[in-house]
């Protein structure tokens, strides 16, 4: 029986994931740490004005979708699992920082010109880092548009409260800063935060990891680079070393 696995993603980004970690023997509970909600669109988007469209996140690409049927722009994405979905959704000009919001930034500094218009960043309310004032210097003017919210949970299902309790989950993946917080605040809610020494806590990043350092873990491993085959190359190599 392989190792029990806590996904804490949006239901939006685990079904690939959860693919993933069961095809690599594990097996998985899920509790998302964020809910994404993709608000009514009231007026029509023209992307023409823009030379090309930034993609932090596939939840901005989901909501893309929602404002404009127009694919003809280059996707600038941050990484490939996000560059793949704008392939599926009918990009044909897509780049990929394969990384995080800094390489990104350099991806843009590479391949486009500011001179040459604009750049559409469709985004969550609450965003882990600010691409518009990396690129500042830059004279990349950047419209940044908020086309969904992430809401964080205010509970955790008994099903993980008790798998918690009884030290049955081997480790805990995290993608982004916020839902570290978000589970680190529940965790604490229930006064559980001395339950989870028998479990590690996977980081997509060093920021990600900097969240989690309010509770007592085995150990906690931050993935080489801030992707989701890196995140489950650490994972495996957790286990694997055990």
């Amino acid at each position: 029986m392989g190792p029990l696995v806590l996904n804490t993603r949006p239901k939006t980004d685990s079904a690939d994931l959860e693919a993933s970690l069961q095809t690599r023997g594990y097996r998985v509970l899920s509790a998302p740490m964020l809910e994404i909600e993709f608000p009514a669109q009231t007026r029509p988007f023209d992307p023409t004005p823009y030379q090309a469209l930034i993609f932090t996140s596939a939840n901005g690409l989901r909501a893309f979708a929602r404002l404009s049927q127009d694919r003809y722009q280059t996707a600038l994405c941050v990484g490939d699992a996000t560059a793949r979905l704008a392939a599926d959704m009918g990009f044909n000009r897509i780049e990929s920082a394969n990384g995080d919001i800094h390489d990104l930034a350099a991806l843009i500094r590479e391949r486009i010109s500011p001179a040459m218009g604009p750049l559409f960043h469709p985004a969550a309310r609450k965003t882990a880092g600010d691409l518009g004032e990396i690129l500042r210097d830059g004279g990349y003017q950047i419209d940044r548009q908020t086309v969904y919210t992430a809401h964080a949970s205010e509970t955790l299902p008994q099903q993980i409260l008790d798998a918690i309790a009884a030290h049955h989950i081997d480790a805990v993946l995290f993608f982004s800063p916020r839902t570290a917080e978000t589970f680190v605040k529940l965790v604490k809610s229930y006064k559980l935060e001395g339950e989870l020494t028998d479990t590690c806590a996977i980081c997509l990043s060093p920021a990600v990891q900097l969240r989690t350092a309010d509770l007592t873990w085995q150990r906690t491993h931050v993935a080489s680079k801030p992707t989701q085959e890196y995140l489950l190359s650490i994972l495996d190599q957790s286990f694997s070393s055990v």
